[in-house]
């Protein structure tokens, strides 16, 4: 697919379509073009900072929508043109965009581009204790973390665009002083969950950062990336978990099929253990849909907070979350799912 990739840029590229020739333009270069600056975004949790950071000086392009799996978007013709038109690209990095890494690579050397993810300090990227290691690119999970990741992208637009700084700087703290209370509300609700069931058990390695910051205990079915797969093993290990600490609600994912979730389930029930889930999946890769609360990136970790810690026990969740925002659109105490195909389908 990287091979597939490549061809595309360069056929692109031949036609006048792709990348910019070496020292047209410089990665390091200041805005001295019309406004709205076209800014253009990898995935939706970006793009809402961005958005928020940029106000009326940015016009924002997103890529990916709403239910993609970054991990396996594969770019096409009008992304790499998007990409080849923005006056500024913002992607996360951490080899989350796995199939179009080496295309914003490629750009970085004749385009303005930020790694968001790679803003945040090393010492708490995980992973990247070991050099043979793959970084966990999923650091939005942790709602400080992707404060900090807010003060970049606000120091990165006011150095391109100097003329508009105090506007970006402004908006970039107002920002995260909102991620600031939401991060304490994520704490404080998930205290509220026993201790023995403390445990979050996902389709994917995706909330390793949320489970270190809120106190959470996190076991997934698939690795970091979804193109890894579960053994046999793995799940025979969270059955035990699940029956063991008699942990009451297993969680699937808005991005990621939920067919590996049909073994796990059936394992518990063979062992007298009914398993709940929630009726509203989690968002880990792609935020919610388009012009809804959880299409925002604290509507998505406000939904995310506040169901885990519903779901697992807690009794003192509010109504509407974290500032009486959420729909309540289902109980998240749903009864056993079925366990038939049509039920757990993706």
């Amino acid at each position: 697919m990287v091979r597939l990739a490549f061809s595309l840029l360069a056929a692109l590229c031949l036609a006048g379509l792709g990348c910019k020739p070496a020292g047209q333009a410089s990665p390091h270069q200041t805005f001295a073009g019309s406004y709205p600056i076209k800014a253009t975004v990898t995935v939706g949790m970006i793009g809402d900072l961005v958005r928020e950071i940029g106000g009326e000086h940015v016009q924002v392009t997103q890529l990916m929508a709403s239910g993609v799996d970054p991990h396996l978007y594969k770019p096409l013709r009008d992304a790499v043109i998007s990409i080849r038109d923005a006056d500024l690209v913002f992607y996360n990095g951490l080899m989350l965009e796995g199939k179009m890494s080496e295309i914003l690579n490629q750009y970085s050397q004749s385009k303005r581009t930020m790694a968001v993810g790679e803003s945040v300090p090393e010492h708490r990227i995980a992973g990247a204790e070991s050099e043979h290691a793959h970084p966990d690119p999923h650091v939005w999970m942790n709602v400080e973390l992707w404060g900090l990741a807010a003060g970049a992208i606000g120091q990165e637009l006011a150095a391109f665009d100097p003329v508009h700084a105090a506007d970006y700087t402004a908006a970039a703290e107002r920002m995260q002083r909102k991620l600031t209370e939401l991060h304490a509300y994520g704490i404080e609700i998930m205290q509220g969950i026993p201790a023995q069931q403390r445990v979050l058990v996902t389709s994917h390695d995706a909330f390793r950062y949320f489970g270190e910051a809120y106190g959470v205990e996190v076991q997934a079915i698939q690795g970091i990336s979804t193109e890894s797969e579960a053994g046999l093993s793995r799940i025979n290990e969270l059955v035990d978990i699940l029956v063991t600490r008699k942990v009451g609600a297993i969680f699937t994912e808005s991005s990621v099929p939920k067919d590996s979730i049909r073994a796990l389930l059936r394992g518990a029930e063979a062992r007298g253990h009914a398993v709940r889930i929630p009726d509203e999946s989690l968002y880990s890769d792609a935020m919610g849909e388009a012009e809804t609360y959880e299409g925002t990136y604290v509507g998505m970790m406000d939904h995310n907070l506040s169901t885990i810690a519903r779901a697992l026990g807690c009794q003192t969740v509010p109504d509407g979350g974290f500032r009486a925002t959420l729909e309540q659109k289902s109980s998240t105490a749903a009864s056993t799912l079925e366990l038939s195909p049509s039920t757990i389908s993706p």
